[in-house]
Order: C-alpha cells, then structure tokens, then sequence
C-alpha cells in the first residue's frame, strides 16, 4: 500500500471524471444511491477520510481494492458508513407523524381488532424515527383506552454503525427536534453526560436490522399497518423510487398505511393505494379490496 501525505496540509487528491464516474456507478450499483455532478467534493471527501486511514492516496488503486476478494468486502462495509450517513431527529417532520397518530386512532377504535400493530421504519438511520414512532403508537393507545401493548417496529438500514446507535438509545439535545416537552418528559431521561435516553418500554419495541433497500424484494416483512420512509428515496433515481414504493405497496396489510417525504416522488400512483387528501403529509392507505400480496 502507497503512505499517503499529510492531507491537512494540502487539497485532496485530483479526482478525475473519468474517476468520479466510476466512484459514482459502484455506489449507484451496491446502494442504489445516487450522487449527483454538484455532489463530487462530498464523494472526494468521504473517500479520502477512508483512504487516509487506509494508507492509500489514489483513487483507482483505492477503487481495485473495495472491489476484489474478501479483503474488499470488508473494507466496503467500513467505506459505506461514510457515504451514507444521513442527518436526522425525532419527529423530524411532526405532520408526518401527526398523520400517523390520527390513522393510529381510527384503527385502532375498531371492534374486533386482535392482531398486533407492525410498524416499519426504512432508512432508520440512527433510531430517531422508529422511537418518534414508538411515542406516537403508545399514545394512541392511551388515548383509545387500549389494554394490551400489542405492537412491534421493525428499523432497519444498511449502516452498522447508525444501527448500533439507533441500539443505544442516546441523544444528543440537539437530536430531539420536534418533540414536545411533555414528550420529553414522558419518554426520555437525562443522562449524566448531558445526553437523553429512550425509556426501556420504547426500546424494547424496536428491532434494528441490517439491510440494503436493494434488497427489498426479498424483505420477509409484510402485512404492515404502517411502512414509514422518509429521506431515503430523494438519493435514487426516479424509476428507482417507484419501483421500491411499488414494492413497499404490496407489504402493506390491507388499510394498512404508507408514509413518504412530501416531495420525494411526484407523479406516482398505485392501484393499491389511496391518496391521504392532506397537503401537509405525502401518506397513502391500502385499500381493503386489495389482492393479496404476489
């Protein structure tokens, strides 16, 4: 391996386009994500952190080494966290969940209902949005009188590290976001390093699991009151978006309920689905006439 200079002192290495072509086509191929022309510095800057670390200063030496044998399979699952951490909190977008809560109330006010209530965050990151979830179920079944805590989340992601963050259960101030104060109170304890921790009841409601959205035709998950995915499509190309909602339709229960970015794809309908009509959420419902999953 090629010692690398001391990086602090100077730019980083030129990346060619030839270069950044082929950076950007791996990263499309294994992620599905895709960095776009104006993103080129964050994809320097990610790989040279790694690079550094790795004693390496070149970009295709780098490149043949993330893709041949064992030894590069390892080093891609280090590389990815750097290329895929993504910024988030609790009730990051509060209407989102706000919608969540009151499709929570309906069902929940249903005679008859037996079956746990299964929630899935995709793209979990570090855990805000599956505990943000885990607030919002536990409050609605207060607030409908429920007797039994009958409800599990699924978080999953393809980082190790965010997962093992999302885990541990501890945030910084700055991560609480659209929390109340009452939230806070209700659902978060202080720590003596001046972070907060969710409450055991809550983390025992989440399981975090690796997986690569990629890999989403072979999910086992399906019959889900509720798939919660925000800020994840907005990284793939649009024919990439509709094919993983479309995926994402089909492991809905009937009535069951799909939550997006508002935004994040337009122009997209599925025969399964129904349209919330609220401007402020980008949210559908199965229809209960629906064909069972293929």
């Amino acid at each position: 391996m090629q010692r690398t200079p001391n990086w602090s002192l100077q730019q980083l290495p030129d990346m060619d386009m030839g270069q950044f072509r082929q950076w950007q086509a791996l990263l499309e191929e294994r992620t599905g994500v895709c960095v776009s022309d104006q993103r080129k510095t964050f994809l320097q800057t990610s790989l040279c952190a790694r690079m550094r670390e790795q004693q390496m200063d070149d970009y295709q030496t780098y490149y043949d080494y993330v893709t041949q044998g064992p030894l590069g399979a390892i080093e891609w699952s280090a590389l990815i966290e750097r290329l895929t951490v993504r910024e988030t909190s609790f009730m990051r977008h509060r209407a989102s969940f706000d919608c969540v809560a009151r499709y929570l109330h309906e069902r929940l006010s249903q005679p008859g209902r037996q079956t746990p209530l299964q929630l899935w965050s995709v793209g979990c990151a570090s855990g805000e949005e599956a505990y943000s979830l885990a607030i919002v179920v536990e409050q609605a079944l207060i607030d409908t009188g429920s007797s039994k805590r009958d409800y599990g989340i699924w978080a999953t992601d393809i980082s190790l590290q965010a997962l093992e963050q999302g885990r541990a259960a501890h945030y910084p101030t700055g991560r609480l976001g659209g929390l109340t104060q009452a939230e806070r109170n209700t659902w978060l304890t202080d720590t003596p390093d001046g972070r907060h921790a969710v409450l055991p009841s809550l983390r025992e409601r989440v399981c975090f699991s690796r997986m690569n959205i990629l890999e989403l035709a072979q999910a086992p998950l399906r019959d889900l009151d509720i798939i919660f995915c925000q800020n994840l499509l907005i990284y793939f190309r649009r024919w990439r978006r509709r094919d993983l909602l479309n995926l994402l339709a089909k492991r809905l229960a009937p009535g069951g309920m799909l939550v997006v970015g508002l935004g994040e794809i337009v122009d997209w309908n599925n025969p399964l689905l129904e349209r919330v009509p609220d401007d402020r959420v980008q949210a559908y419902v199965r229809r209960d006439s629906s064909e069972s999953l293929e």
